[in-house]
């Protein structure tokens, strides 16, 4: 029997996400932040000075995917990376002024977004489909054997 593709919870939760997406990217554009470069923005708005290595494992992509997105960002005046005082042959990746100065609108930006996703579910259906959805990653990161 064929799955009809709104019974399908992949399709759902891609559907969902893209959708999402879409609309935080529309709302960051005006703001000169550009797809993909915003949750490298929140993991330095919350600890500036990581490593790209460390942005990698705290956002889930691969070193190549960051390693553009960096560059995006420096050729975009949203970060520069300066010497590791440690460890010489590392870079850490520090936000610009630039950055800073945009921080409360990005954020504002976020979380207008994620208003707009939850409209209308009351604070315990919120909690709830926090709960369902942390469950569903866990299970996908950890399948049972």
């Amino acid at each position: 029997m064929a799955i009809r593709r709104l019974d399908s919870l992949g399709y759902l939760l891609g559907l969902v996400t893209r959708t999402y997406d879409r609309r935080l990217q529309d709302s960051l554009a005006a703001l000169g932040v550009a797809p993909g470069q915003f949750p490298a923005l929140v993991m330095l708005y919350e600890k500036d000075g990581l490593t790209q290595a460390d942005l990698c494992r705290r956002i889930g992509v691969e070193q190549p995917t960051m390693a553009n997105t960096l560059a995006r960002m420096e050729r975009d005046g949203l970060v520069a990376r300066i010497d590791d005082p440690k460890d010489k042959r590392r870079s850490l990746i520090q936000l610009t002024p630039q950055a800073r100065a945009i921080q409360a609108d990005v954020m504002a930006a976020a979380r207008r977004i994620a208003g707009l996703a939850v409209e209308g579910l009351s604070a315990a259906d919120q909690e709830h489909l926090f709960t369902l959805l942390g469950r569903l990653n866990d299970n996908l990161k950890f399948p049972a054997n």
